[in-house]
C-alpha cells in the first residue's frame, strides 16, 4: 500500500517524503497562490480554479481569499457555499460539506493528525480523518473544526469555537471545546 492509499484510508503514512504527495501539495499550493493573487472581481476564473482544485463544487458558491488547502481533490462544497476570507483546509482527509452552508472569516477545518508520541512523530508521520458538514450550517468567525467530527444540518457554530466531538442536528454549539448550549427549533 502507498503512502496516498494509507492517508486515504486514515493509516499512520509519511507525508514528508512521499514524493507524489509532495508533487499533489506543490500543485494544490499553486493554484490557491493563483486564486489568492486575481483581481477581485474576476469571479469566472477564480471559480475555474476552485473547480479544477476542488473534488466537487456546487454550482452556487463563493470563497472569499484568502483560500488554503492541500490537496484540494478531499474537499466537496454543496450548493450555495459561502465562506469569508482566510479559509484553511487541510484535507488529507476528506472534508465534506453539504449545501447552504455559510462560513465567517478566519476558520480552518484540520483533518490532519499528529501523533502524541514524540518518536512516532519525529518520524513524520501522521494520519487523517474526514470532517463531515451537514446542511444550513452556520460557522461564526475564527471557529476551527478539527479532524473526525461530523457537524449535523440545521446547526450554528458560534465564533471562537473549537470544535473536537462531533455536533448533532438543530444545535447551537460555541465554547472551547465547543459544546451544545441549545437546540435550535426547525419550522
Amino acid at each position: 500500500m502507498n503512502e496516498k492509499e494509507k492517508m486515504q484510508k486514515g493509516l499512520l503514512y509519511d507525508a514528508n517524503y512521499d514524493e507524489s504527495l509532495k508533487s499533489e501539495r506543490i500543485r494544490a499550493k499553486k493554484i490557491c497562490q493563483q486564486y489568492n493573487s486575481l483581481p477581485y472581481e474576476n469571479f469566472e476564473q477564480k471559480n475555474k480554479l476552485l473547480k479544477e482544485l476542488l473534488g466537487k463544487t456546487g454550482d452556487n458558491f463563493t470563497i472569499e481569499p484568502s483560500f488554503y488547502c492541500d490537496y484540494g481533490y478531499n474537499i466537496e462544497i454543496g450548493e450555495n457555499f459561502y465562506s469569508n476570507h482566510n479559509l484553511v483546509i487541510l484535507d488529507p482527509g476528506r472534508v465534506v460539506f453539504g449545501d447552504n452552508v455559510f462560513i465567517g472569516p478566519n476558520c480552518g477545518f484540520y483533518t490532519a493528525n499528529h501523533p502524541l508520541s514524540p518518536e512516532i512523530r519525529n518520524k513524520g508521520l501522521e494520519d487523517a480523518k474526514p470532517i463531515f458538514v451537514g446542511n444550513n450550517v452556520w460557522f461564526g468567525g475564527n471557529v476551527t473544526v478539527l479532524s473526525g467530527v461530523t457537524i449535523g444540518n440545521n446547526c450554528t457554530i458560534g465564533a471562537g469555537s473549537v470544535v473536537v466531538k462531533s455536533i448533532p442536528d438543530n444545535s447551537l454549539a460555541v465554547g472551547n471545546p465547543c459544546r451544545v448550549i441549545k437546540k435550535i427549533p426547525i419550522n
